[in-house]
This record gives C-alpha cells, structure tokens and sequence, in this order.
C-alpha cells in the first residue's frame, strides 16, 4: 500500500477515535434509512453495509501490522485520505441516479458516508490528511498530549474522549428507541391477528 508521511517510531501508535466509530455509524444509518426505504432495500442489509463502513478505513491496520511493520502512521495510508471517500461517495451518489434497480447503489452509498464520516471522526484528536495525495501536510482539530502508558489512557483521560461517550449514548437511545417501537409492532399485529382469529371462530 502506498503510503505517505514520515516514518514514525514503532514503539509509538496514534491518538485516535477508540469506541465511536461503530456507535456513529449506527447512528447515521438508522436516520437515513426511513429515507431511502422506499428504494427497495432491507433494513439489515442498509445497516450491516452502513456499519461495515463506519469500520471499513481501519481494515488497513492489517497492512499496518502485518506488511508495514509499523513504519508509518496508518492514517498516512490511502485508505485513510477522505479525499478517497468523497470522491467514492460521488460515484456512489452517480449510480444511484442513474440506475434502475437502486438497491446496491444505495447500500455503496451508506458505505462511503460512513466511511467518510470516520475521517471526521478521526479528525477530532488525531491527525488526517485533508488535502492528500496532493498536499503532504496533516490536520487535527485538537491534540492529545502523551503523558501515560499504555497510549490509549492518554484518550480516555482526555476532555475529547467525552465525545466519544455522547456518541455511544445517542446511539443506544436510538436502538433501544427501535426496540420499543418493534416490539409495539409485534404486539399491535398479534392482537389483530387474534381478533380476526376469533371473528372468523364466531
């Protein structure tokens, strides 16, 4: 994988977002689902492929581990350039309006929004690299200092880890807001199907 940035110090790893991606992705995509439902496409498969997504950029810690031994910040690769998912999110955009079964153009879409939205996550205390390939230069919106050991302590003992918490919170609201409202359902159509069970016994 091609990558850019300097080598960094393979006993050091990154700041980043730890727990939220997932959370966020939930979120996204049970918002935008009642929008594009009447496409065709199931709630499962719009949610397995919304929250593949949310995940998807952080694939390239194998390569990271595995073939690059830790030679370069993993947000140095193209996969982690979020001018990759918008250009991605674009041509997903394109084949939604242009095909006549939407159904996987829409589920590419949920992909790359979230994908894209990961960068932005990402870019809260951890650095992106906004404008590549083309300008070799990373951003962040705050930066964590490092002052304890293991690395991750110095996230989650930072003021920036409490958006991570308001993340997963609103994303339980909204699943547990589902659950109630799928469960009302199957209630409301048991008690119909009981009534007419008893209508056609008299």
């Amino acid at each position: 994988m091609t990558v850019i940035g300097r080598r960094s110090p393979k006993h050091k790893s990154e700041i980043l977002m730890i727990i939220a991606h997932l959370p966020a992705g939930y979120i996204v995509s049970t918002l935008l689902f009642p929008r594009i439902q009447h496409h065709g496409v199931s709630r499962l498969s719009f949610m397995r492929a919304g929250l593949f997504g949310a995940v998807a950029p952080d694939l390239d810690m194998i390569y990271f581990y595995c073939f690059d031994d830790r030679a370069h910040p993993h947000h140095s690769y193209y996969s982690h350039f979020p001018m990759v998912w918008l250009l991605l999110l674009m041509l997903s955009a394109f084949w939604l309006h242009a095909a006549k079964r939407k159904e996987l153009s829409v589920l590419a879409m949920i992909f790359t929004a979230n994908g894209l939205l990961h960068m932005f996550l990402d870019f809260i205390a951890s650095n992106i690299y906004w404008l590549a390939p083309f300008v070799n230069k990373p951003f962040s919106l705050i930066t964590v200092s490092r002052v304890y050991e293991p690395w991750w302590l110095n996230f989650i003992l930072h003021r920036a880890f409490g958006v991570e918490i308001a993340i997963v919170i609103l994303a339980i609201y909204l699943w547990r807001r589902d659950v109630r409202r799928e469960t009302l359902s199957l209630s409301l159509n048991g008690c119909c199907m009981l009534g007419m069970s008893d209508k056609t016994a008299s």
